[in-house]
C-alpha cells in the first residue's frame, strides 16, 4: 500500500452532463400519487419540476469550481483510494478534526461549516477554537473508490480515517459525525483511545437497556418516534441492508431517480416544515444528488447498509472517551441521556437544540459550528 497522498481536483467531462440533460429530457415517468401529500413517496409533480430545472438551470460548473477551492485529495487506505477535504486552519495550535457524512449525505454538507472551523477569527470568532478540518468521502461514495470485495463496515473505515489522521501527520485529533458517521465516529472513539481527545455526534446511536426499568416521558417519545420510522420510514434501510445491487440498477441508471430517492430523504429528515426547499435550496440538493450520480455510487453507497446495518443497531459495545452530544429536534434516532449514558461513559456536553434535523451542518451551520466548538474547548 502506498502512503502518497496526491491532490485530486473534480474535472467532469462534459459528455457527462450532455448525458445527463439528455436522461433527464427521456425520463419514462410514472403516473402521480393518488394522494395529495407526500405519504406515497416525494410527488410526481415536484420531482418533474427540479428535473427540468436540474437539465436546464443547474450549473455544475459553478458547484465544481467551489469544492475545487478546498483542498483536495486521494490516498490508498486498505487497498481503496479515499477522496478527501484536507483544509489547515492558519491558527498553528489548531485542533484536527475528521468529520465524516452518512446517506444520503457527501462532502457538500460541510461546505458551510468548513470556514468557520478553520478560520474562526475570519468569521468573528476565536482563534483559540480553531481546526485543521479532514472530511473524507465514505468508501463507495463521492470520489473514494468503490469496494470490490464485502468487509468494509464501519469499525474498518474508522480504522481507515484514523490511519489517515495519522498520514497526515496528526498524533491528536477529534472526530465529528451523524448518520453512517456517527457510527464511524463512535467506533473511531473505540478504537484509537491513544490518538483521539472526543467525539462529537449530532446523531446518537444508543437505545434502552433492558434493565432500565419504566420509560420516562422524553423516552415514552422517543420510542414512539423510533416506531414510526420503522414502520413509516425505513423502507430505503429494508431496501439497501437487503438488495443493495437490485436497488442499484436503477439509481446509476435515471438521475430522476437517484434524485427522487435522495431527495424525498430531505423531506423527511429535514426540519423544514413540509417542504425540503424550505431549509435547503434547490441547489444544495442538486449538488449533493450530483456527487452520486456523477460517479455512479448508487449502489455502494447502498452496500455500506448490507455491511453495516445489523452492527449498527445491535453490536453497539461502550466508548470511554469525552463524547459530546447535539440532539436536532427532528434527527430521526433520538434517544434520552440515559439511555446513551448506558454506552457512552464520558458525556461531557448533551446539548438539545431547537432547530434542525438529520442535516445539522447542512440545515444548521451556525448551530452546528457553535456545538462543535463548545465541545472540543473542553478536550483540546
Amino acid at each position: 500500500m502506498s502512503d502518497e497522498i496526491r491532490p485530486f481536483r473534480i474535472d467532469i467531462p462534459e459528455e457527462d452532463l450532455i448525458d445527463l440533460r439528455e436522461r433527464l429530457a427521456r425520463t419514462r415517468w410514472p403516473e402521480a400519487e393518488t394522494v395529495d401529500d407526500w405519504s406515497q413517496g416525494i410527488p410526481r409533480a415536484y420531482v418533474q419540476d427540479l428535473c427540468t430545472y436540474w437539465a436546464t438551470k443547474y450549473d455544475w460548473r459553478a458547484t465544481e469550481q467551489r469544492l475545487n477551492a478546498f483542498p483536495q485529495f486521494r490516498t490508498e487506505l486498505d487497498g481503496l483510494d479515499i477522496h478527501f477535504l484536507h483544509v489547515r486552519s492558519p491558527e498553528p495550535d489548531a485542533l484536527p478534526l475528521v468529520i465524516t457524512h452518512g446517506w444520503p449525505g457527501s462532502v457538500v454538507e460541510f461546505h458551510k461549516v468548513i470556514g468557520p472551523l478553520t478560520d474562526p477569527v475570519a468569521h468573528g470568532g476565536d482563534a483559540s477554537d480553531a481546526f485543521h478540518v479532514v472530511c473524507p468521502s465514505l468508501p463507495g461514495y463521492g470520489f473514494s473508490d468503490r469496494p470490490t470485495r464485502p468487509g468494509w463496515k464501519t469499525p474498518r473505515i474508522a480504522q481507515a480515517w484514523s490511519t489517515l489522521m495519522a498520514r497526515l501527520g496528526y498524533d491528536r485529533y477529534g472526530a465529528q459525525g451523524g448518520d453512517w458517521g456517527a457510527s464511524v465516529t463512535t467506533s473511531i472513539g473505540q478504537q484509537d483511545t491513544n490518538h483521539v481527545v472526543g467525539i462529537h455526534l449530532n446523531m446518537v446511536i444508543a437505545f434502552p437497556d433492558g434493565d432500565m426499568g419504566e420509560p420516562t416521558e422524553v423516552e415514552l417519545a422517543a420510542l414512539a418516534s423510533l416506531t414510526h420510522y420503522q414502520q413509516q420510514e425505513s423502507g430505503y434501510s429494508t431496501q439497501q441492508s437487503t438488495r443493495p445491487q437490485t436497488v442499484g440498477y436503477g439509481l446509476v441508471d435515471s438521475p430522476a431517480g437517484q434524485a427522487a430517492w435522495i431527495i424525498e430523504k430531505f423531506w423527511a429528515w429535514t426540519d423544514c416544515d413540509g417542504h425540503p426547499e424550505n431549509v435547503l435550496t434547490r441547489d444544495e440538493m442538486l449538488d449533493n444528488v450530483m456527487l452520486y450520480w456523477l460517479p455512479a455510487t448508487g449502489a455502494s453507497s447502498a452496500r455500506l447498509y448490507w455491511e453495516s446495518f445489523n452492527d449498527f443497531t445491535t453490536k453497539l459495545g461502550k466508548v470511554t472517551v469525552p463524547v459530546g452530544v447535539a440532539m436536532f429536534p427532528k434527527e430521526i434516532i433520538r434517544p434520552s441521556r440515559r439511555w446513551a449514558e448506558s454506552r457512552f461513559a464520558d458525556i461531557r456536553q448533551w446539548n438539545e437544540l431547537e432547530k434542525g434535523g438529520h442535516f445539522a451542518a447542512f440545515e444548521q451551520p451556525e448551530a452546528f459550528v457553535d456545538e462543535v466548538r463548545s465541545f472540543f474547548r473542553q478536550v483540546r
